[in-house]
């Protein structure tokens, strides 16, 4: 019978992000939070850590690790800061690894050391104004002329896109047109390595979000970019395919960093209801908020089996996409549970956004849209059961 129990190299793993997200991070959070300022100094740490390394291989700067070590950093990143815990998930998960896994001999040689290193970041250009859960409505064009691709086109919700260390945003865009064994047409996606330098490229103002206010995230506006033509990544017209094999992956990113959410509002309504008192006891004492803290921990705890067998199976080789799906969407629904239940335990003071269950509030609502909302991953699983 196999255990979750983690391995000595995983769990030193995972206490050392533990201490470095209680120790760093937590004490800086509230003020990027209020400033919507990107948190360039913690990036700096994380970097130094390995933490962007995790899972490539030491001969493009890596750890040599895996994704369950990914997930583990991002679960004790999530408890205290979520913006800190994507900026990391979207750097490694969206950002270097499509060209871990599509990239050419040159095009990892180029951009995985800079990556890994976290002494640059990309992006994941995918969404689109009317192209989200429909990725394949994709409207974003490169033409192949001389040598070079020319892309036009608008890229929404784009993580780490703006920052200053921001080097390259692999986009998808539509290269031709493929005809289907029916005999009708669809469109050839692609996916294109465009360095932010090009001129051409924008990272437009920052969104005014509801949550993840230290988190980078910008529209972008491709016009008349030229790239050279080796900028293809991977094969032309797998574009599409390749970059849901990628979500697939992030979903598990996505379940541990939305267990580490619900796993921080368990501990810090722990912590609250033992400190509070009310007609002369801690409220704790209290089955209407201690039943309530007890369900909080059966979300979490089942939320993280379910993104262990998940990142297990994809480990092993195995199909995990249905698993995947099940994995993001009851982690993201933890989250948000948990935040609105730890929101309450805290009563006035979980209102307010000095106190970090008032950020979870916030943030944990985009845990159930971004990188597939909860009815697509509810679509992928109907449809795994044949329905």
């Amino acid at each position: 019978m196999a255990s979750f129990e983690l391995s000595e190299e995983y769990q030193e793993l995972s206490d050392t992000v533990r201490a470095f997200a209680d120790e760093v991070v937590a004490p800086v959070s509230t003020k990027h939070d209020a400033e919507h300022s990107f948190p360039y100094e913690i990036v700096a740490q994380m970097a130094d850590m390995g933490l962007f390394g995790l899972p490539f291989p030491e001969e493009f700067g890596g750890m040599g690790g895996d994704y369950f070590a990914l997930a583990l950093a991002l679960e004790q990143l999530g408890r205290v800061d979520q913006s800190v815990a994507i900026t990391l998930e979207a750097g490694v998960s969206l950002g270097a690894m499509p060209i871990h896994r599509f990239g050419n001999a040159a095009q990892k040689e180029e951009w995985l050391p800079l990556l890994a290193s976290g002494q640059a970041l990309a992006g994941f250009g995918l969404t689109e104004p009317e192209a989200g859960s429909d990725a394949g409505g994709t409207k974003t064009t490169a033409k192949l002329g001389g040598g070079e691709w020319v892309i036009n086109g608008n890229k929404e919700f784009i993580t780490n896109s703006g920052t200053d260390i921001t080097k390259l945003v692999t986009v998808t865009a539509v290269t031709g047109q493929q005809e289907r064994p029916d005999g009708s047409i669809k469109k050839e996606i692609s996916t294109i390595l465009v360095p932010t330098n090009t001129p051409g490229f924008t990272a437009e103002k920052a969104y005014n979000k509801v949550g993840w206010n230290a988190s980078d995230t910008h529209p972008l506006t491709l016009n008349n970019v030229h790239v050279p033509e080796e900028n293809l990544l991977g094969t032309r017209g797998r574009g599409y395919a390749n970059f849901l094999s990628i979500l697939d992956e992030g979903r598990i990113a996505i379940a541990a960093l939305a267990v580490g959410a619900a796993q921080g509002c368990v501990d810090q309504s722990v912590k609250y209801a033992k400190e509070r008192s009310a007609f002369g006891q801690s409220i704790g004492k209290y089955q209407a908020v201690s039943f309530k803290i007890a369900r909080m921990h059966a979300r979490a705890h089942t939320a993280r089996l379910a993104y262990y067998d998940a990142a297990a199976r994809m480990l092993a080789g195995k199909p995990f996409k249905t698993e995947a799906a099940i994995a993001k969407m009851v982690a993201g629904e933890a989250a948000m549970d948990n935040a609105r239940d730890a929101t309450q335990v805290f009563g006035g003071y979980g209102f307010i956004n000095d106190f970090t269950v008032a950020r979870h509030y916030r943030d944990s609502k985009i845990l159930e849209v971004g990188e597939g909302t909860t009815e697509v991953q509810l679509m992928l699983i109907a449809r795994e059961l044949g329905l």
